[in-house]
């Protein structure tokens, strides 16, 4: 009977630490008892922002090589330096809107970007390379847009622990969320 009634108490004190470990959400799952880590709200927020330039850059430069009449090579590179420039762009508006002078946005903007755009590129462009005749399907077929949606979603969630990492150490869009 004794031995019930302690095994009552020790579930009481798990539960207490089951709901208090609920609380904390997927910062004390990811990063264990430590609070340094950053919120995966934040770093989801981060890769989102970081793929809307992304996106809106590679589908254009896609639509000026091929209205053109680029090669694939041709059309790949404008459409990652555009979506270097987007993804830039994004961030540098916002912390000029923040206050900050062209010069020093520039660098905000460089810091927070470059690692992120670079790993959203080489996965989104991995895959349409990898995805067999996507690379030279037309703008009007199904499979160019599936390659490139199906290229981003993997670009993002490959790209959002990414973001968490560096926000986690006061890198990326860290840098950011301190002008905000």
């Amino acid at each position: 009977m004794t031995v019930m009634d302690h095994s009552g108490h020790h579930h009481t004190d798990a539960h207490d630490h089951a709901t208090h470990g609920a609380q904390e959400g997927h910062v004390a799952h990811a990063g264990g008892a430590h609070h340094e880590g950053a919120p995966w709200r934040m770093a989801s927020k981060a890769t989102l922002h970081c793929l809307t330039g992304c996106a809106i850059g590679e589908i254009l430069g896609m639509v000026i090589g091929t209205a053109l009449l680029w090669g694939n090579a041709e059309t790949m590179v404008l459409a990652i330096a555009l979506a270097f420039l987007f993804g830039y762009s994004f961030t540098l508006f916002a912390v000029r809107r923040a206050g900050l002078d062209l010069k020093s946005a520039i660098k905000v903007a460089l810091a927070a970007d470059t690692v992120s755009i670079a790993v959203m590129e080489l996965v989104d462009n991995g895959i349409i390379a990898l995805t067999p005749g996507a690379m030279d399907a037309h703008l009007s077929d199904g499979l160019f847009w599936a390659a490139l949606l199906g290229g981003f979603a993997v670009a993002f969630l490959i790209t959002t622990p990414v973001n968490k990492w560096m926000i986690g150490r006061g890198k990326g869009h860290a840098v950011v969320h301190a002008y905000h």
